[in-house]
């Protein structure tokens, strides 16, 4: 292949990037940018030109689908398999590090990870041993504290108190976790990462050898780190190696669950000699759209800077739609698909983004009623599913008999006369002699200090393992799953609920046998056993949005779940004060531009059009409040706006650029009028007996039953019957 032939397809800034020499490189890829034609063509330009063979490289993704997508990628361009490159998300790759290293990382071979329930549910245990109240210290509070701590690189013993009472009950549950996973080989996601970080410190010559190893690393997503994965990433590069990552610090929008922006800023601080590309050639949306969200962006500060743009057509105007409330706007956004999908277009190129879930309900309700097919993205994945949640801990009970969250999870499920009592002895023994639950339940029924009831139903549930184990040894992989999920009585225990959601059970159980056959089919990279192999692959794959595939449908989302996703047309909705910006961000300055980056990202998703709604009443848990439009849509540009307001029975301020501010008097369209004898307009000044003077700011109905929401000087805003009040 020659080297042409790589960098033909690229525009000369991903050219740049791609044909750099070795060194350390910081790609600042916008949205829509390309950056992972410019990953994929930079690992095939490193083994063609550089010299680097595939096992030389190290790429890291964000997701699984992310890495297997590249991995197709570059071999397609080089015409050979990527299976001895190391690609994958952080996590995948640090587990795969440990399976290697089990020993000298302290761990048993056939260690298990935890997802985040059975994570929970042994943090639970924990507390339950120290005598502490679940009402006081709540489980899901403690287990956030545990992994923001891991986030940051801290074991139990690493975390200052500072005195804190709360602090150090929180590390005295930590501390218990860590000895109750210890005890029965169990490591978590977070664990991950922080135990290759600790097996390279305590082993400079393993971290040696991988950075002799893997000269080259590639990062992309950086923007989304933490801060052990950074410490990761800058320990592997050590002195020597070439560092790309890639990244917008435009696109940071987790900083919730511990992503660090300053990570990509930091980078040119800790690699000063980076050379700096910038991907600003879009090949998503229209100049319409980018100049729009260029001009938005521009308004956070400390960034590293760049400008989206086209060659592509200029595209509509971004409509912007000032709804009554959230009814209104369910019924516009219907109305504006209803077309979309007339002129021909797919349901499934339409998309509806919203900051907060609770908005949903409104939008599915409306979509319902027009018998329009949706989706709801990023609803409860297949491997979080309770039933397949299940099959899976009876296969790691099989694999690993210390196995505690199996073992907790499926001793009584299907139900089998184990009570809870039981189950506390059980654990009480357990942590007094530190072994495990299976080991205790051993023990306890040859001391027989159970009931004969308990006594026989525990054994007969011990037996089953044993059995089960015993059966499938000379089993395929999707045999083995096929036999478990049938002998253990999952499946019958499922066919006695009735209806669909009984149904649905069955046929993701027969959906889990179909996974490990497909799993069963490929090569594991590396040696362990298959079982082993797909139970570490299931646990990984449940801690990434994937979602399930629907024939056609509008596509429903967050804004959170929309990143690195693009679609023909896409609605905005819900661009109202407090709740986008959301009230719990917009206080601090930081919080601000985080909120603002996700408009951001939002408004880029977009290819062709792009729609922007608020609702000036929307009822949100529970209450029915009043709004201003975000101001987001005052800092876009007029002329990039196209400005709509439907006429119906309900009067309402025209949405102009004064309409936007916090001014207190709203700009009015004096010849919309709210009823038929034009008696009451919005914006007319009105006075009450009781609140004052105020003005009318929607009006609702007709007759002797209309309905005003009035503004008052002292009172604030209310809902009154029109007759209450006189006209000024």
């Amino acid at each position: 292949m020659k080297t042409t032939i790589l960098l033909d397809s690229l525009n000369d800034a991903q050219r740049e990037a791609v044909a750099a020499p070795l060194c350390h490189q910081l790609i600042l890829a916008g949205a829509g940018s390309g950056k992972t034609r410019v990953l994929v063509h930079r690992i095939a330009w490193l083994i063609k030109n550089e010299g680097l063979l595939p096992g030389n490289i190290l790429a890291v993704t964000f997701t699984n689908k992310a890495a297997q997508e590249m991995r197709e990628r570059i071999a397609a361009i080089l015409g050979s398999s990527a299976k001895t490159m190391w690609i994958g998300t952080f996590h995948s790759l640090a587990h795969r590090l440990l399976r290697l290293h089990w020993k000298e990382a302290r761990l048993p071979e056939g260690f298990q990870i935890l997802d985040s329930d059975d994570q929970l549910r042994i943090i639970r245990r924990c507390m339950a041993l120290l005598s502490l109240d679940e009402d006081r210290w709540p489980p899901k509070q403690v287990q956030w504290f545990m992994n923001a701590k891991k986030d940051e690189g801290l074991e139990s013993h690493q975390i200052p108190d500072y005195g804190d009472f709360a602090i150090q009950t929180k590390i005295k549950v930590y501390r218990a976790y860590e000895e109750a996973c210890q005890r029965a080989g169990l490591i978590d996601f977070a664990d991950l990462l922080l135990k290759v970080h600790r097996l390279w410190t305590i082993h400079p010559e393993i971290l040696a050898h991988y950075q002799q190893r893997f000269r080259c690393i590639l990062v992309d997503e950086f923007q989304d780190t933490n801060a052990i994965q950074y410490a990761w990433i800058r320990l592997l590069a050590g002195q020597n190696n070439s560092l790309m990552i890639v990244g917008d610090d435009d696109q940071s929008i987790y900083g919730w669950r511990g992503a660090k922006i300053e990570n990509i800023y930091r980078f040119s601080k800790d690699f000063p000699q980076a050379q700096m590309t910038r991907l600003e050639q879009n090949y998503r949306s229209t100049g319409m759209i980018l100049k729009a969200a260029n001009a938005l962006i521009q308004i956070n500060t400390g960034r590293l800077g760049k400008n989206l743009w086209t060659s592509g057509l200029e595209g509509e105007r971004i409509t912007v739609y000032a709804a009554f409330n959230d009814l209104d706007e369910a019924r516009y956004l219907v109305s504006r698909i209803r077309d979309w999908h007339a002129a021909g277009n797919p349901l499934r190129s339409a998309a509806i983004l919203y900051r907060s879930n609770a908005q949903s309900r409104v939008i599915e309700e409306a979509l319902m009623q027009f018998g329009i097919p949706y989706r709801v993205y990023g609803g409860l994945r297949f491997f979080d599913r309770a039933e397949i949640r299940d099959a899976l801990a009876y296969l790691r009970l099989i694999a690993s008999r210390d196995d505690d969250a199996a073992f907790e999870r499926v001793v009584n499920t299907p139900a089998r006369g184990i009570g809870d009592r039981t189950i506390e002895m059980l654990r009480e023994h357990a942590q007094q002699k530190n072994m495990s639950l299976w080991r205790a339940a051993e023990i306890l029924l040859a001391h027989k200090v159970f009931s004969a009831r308990a006594a026989h139903a525990l054994q007969d549930f011990l037996q089953l393992i044993a059995v089960l184990h015993d059966d499938t040894q000379s089993f395929s992989l999707f045999e083995q799953v096929e036999h478990v999920i049938h002998n253990s009585g999952l499946i019958e225990y499922y066919r006695k609920e009735k209806g669909e959601k009984g149904l649905t059970r069955l046929e993701n159980l027969e959906e889990l046998v179909n996974a490990a056959r497909q799993f069963d089919a490929n090569e594991v990279e590396e040696e362990m056993p298959p079982l082993a192999a797909f139970l570490s692959y299931s646990a990984l794959e449940s801690g990434e949005g994937q979602a399930d595939q629907v024939a056609d449908g509008v596509q429903l989302m967050t804004l959170h779940s929309a990143k690195g996703l693009e679609f023909p047309v896409v609605f905005l909705c819900g661009c109202e004060e407090e709740l986008f910006p959301h009230y719990m961000s917009a206080d601090t300055p930081e919080g601000l531009e985080e909120e603002r980056r996700l408009c951001y990202v939002g408004m880029t998703r977009a290819m062709q059009k792009l729609y922007m709604t608020y609702a000036q009443i929307r009822r949100l848990y529970g209450k029915e409040v009043y709004h201003r439009a975000s101001r987001f849509l005052k800092e876009i540009p007029e002329e990039f706006l196209e400005e709509i307001c439907l006429k119906t029975t309900v009067s309402r301020p025209h949405f102009t650029r004064s309409s936007l501010s916090t001014a207190s008097s709203p700009t009015v369209d004096k010849k919309w009028m709210a009823d038929s004898d034009g008696h009451i307009q919005v914006g007319q000044r009105v006075t009450h007996h009781q609140f004052g003077d105020g003005i009318v700011l929607q009006y609702e109905g007709r007759g002797e039953h209309a309905r005003i929401q009035v503004r008052f000087e002292k009172a604030g805003t209310k809902w009154l019957i029109a007759s209450f009040v006189v006209t000024k």
